[in-house]
Formats: C-alpha cells, sequence, structure tokens
C-alpha cells in the first residue's frame, strides 16, 4: 500500500527515467513533491525500497531501478481509495480483533487525515513527522481531529496490531486504564501501548509476551491519541 506522496514519488522517478535513462536527483524530487526538506524525500525512497518498488544501485550516484510497473492512472496505486484489499479494524473497544476485509461503500465517506511517520510497537523510536495524507473510511474516525501513524515492530501483536499497520489516533491528552494510546516519553520517543496507572507510575504494557511494561514516572509521559482504527494491507 502506498500513500499520495510515494505513489506520486514512484510515477515522477518512473517519467524522469523514461524520458532520460537517468534517476532525478534528491532536490529535484523535493521540489516536485513540493517538500519542505530532503530528508522527506529520504523516507519516501526508503519507504519505496522497503516495500520493493525501486532499488538503489550501490556505488552508483541518482542510479534507482524500478522493480515493479507502475500505474500512473490517479489512485490505481493507492487501494485506501479503491477500497480493496484492505482489512479495517474499529478499537472502540480494547483487543478488539481486525475486522473482515471490506469493500466500496466503507470508503464512500472518507476523510484525509495526516500521516506523521512511524511509531514503535516495542521499545520507543522518536516520532518522525512528514507531510503526508492518508485516506481512510470517516467510519473508523470518532469526533474530534485524529493522525494516524504506521506501526513498527511487533509487541501489540496479540492486540491484533502487526508491523507496517497503519494506526489511526483520535487526537487527546487524557486515557483511561486499559486504552491503547500514542505515549509520548521525554518529549521525543513516542510509542503505542496499553496505559495503565500503577500506584506512583504510568505502566505502558504490551500484547507480546516476548516483550516486557514499560513504567515512567508521571512527569516523563505525555499521552498524545488514543487508537480509534487500524488499516492493514493484506
Amino acid at each position: 500500500m502506498l500513500t499520495k506522496k510515494q505513489h506520486e514519488l514512484l510515477c515522477f522517478i518512473n517519467d524522469r527515467l523514461s524520458e532520460s535513462g537517468v534517476s532525478p536527483s534528491f532536490e529535484e524530487m523535493k521540489e516536485a513533491l513540493a517538500l519542505r526538506s530532503k530528508s522527506g524525500v529520504h523516507r519516501l525512497i526508503n519507504a519505496l525500497e522497503e516495500r520493493r518498488f525501486i532499488r538503489r544501485l550501490p556505488n552508483r550516484a541518482r542510479a534507482i531501478e524500478l522493480l515493479r510497473p507502475v500505474q500512473s492512472a490517479p489512485g490505481s496505486a493507492d487501494p485506501r481509495e479503491q477500497g480493496t484489499n484492505v482489512i479495517v479494524a474499529d478499537f472502540v473497544r480494547p483487543r478488539m480483533q481486525p475486522a473482515p476485509a471490506r469493500s466500496g461503500p466503507v470508503f464512500q465517506n472518507a476523510r484525509e487525515v495526516p500521516l506523521h511517520g512511524r511509531i514503535a510497537a516495542g521499545q520507543p523510536i522518536e516520532a518522525v513527522e512528514c507531510a503526508e495524507m492518508l485516506t481512510v473510511p470517516s467510519l473508523l474516525l470518532r469526533g474530534g481531529e485524529h493522525f494516524a501513524l504506521q506501526v513498527s515492530g511487533e509487541s501489540m501483536v496479540d492486540a491484533g496490531i502487526f508491523d507496517g499497520d497503519y494506526a489511526l489516533i483520535q487526537r487527546t491528552d487524557v486515557a483511561n486504564d486499559g486504552d491503547i494510546v500514542v505515549a509520548l516519553i521525554d518529549g521525543h520517543e513516542a510509542t503505542l501501548k496499553y496505559f495503565r496507572r500503577e500506584g506512583g507510575t504510568i505502566r505502558l504494557d504490551p500484547a507480546n509476551p516476548k516483550f516486557t511494561p514499560q513504567r515512567y514516572v508521571p512527569s516523563r509521559v505525555r499521552v498524545q491519541g488514543r487508537l480509534a482504527g487500524l488499516l492493514r494491507r493484506y
């Protein structure tokens, strides 16, 4: 599953290779996609390489090889806008498992939410901001503001949350025990975990017996949002 920006970049690289046989520079990619910095280009390139759409050739400047045919028709590379091959799961209640795949009608009432990079479902990692949007079914969203994060890691697999899933987050700074939340630790590291209060500490619980709970004094933890839904390609 590609985001809109990933698909735009893939098409741009394909067009330049078709025209000149040389892949565009990072500066040209940044300008073509109206990104604010080259770091955004690096994230998009890494995502395309991870998904095996492209391959960077070693020891050669500006050398990118396309590994799959590029479909340039609007929306053709993004099943989020077609309503196919996507699992949608509603997380109104904790530990609810992903719902079966749904089609067409789910996506007739859709909204775009900001996609803020990757979040750890394991040890905390820095939450990466990026200027991308994700189109999601409105029925997966609650009231108020939402954003999306791509899950990295396997510590929440027993809650039906897997590496590569897109977590849909309702923005809030409060949480109840048992909520799955985005917790910001020490102001710069974010993680997706069950939220619980334990004595005078905050305990962030994984949903995988291979991982251990994380405990912090309350001053180190700030809730940024609560899990509202999940998107997955299969």
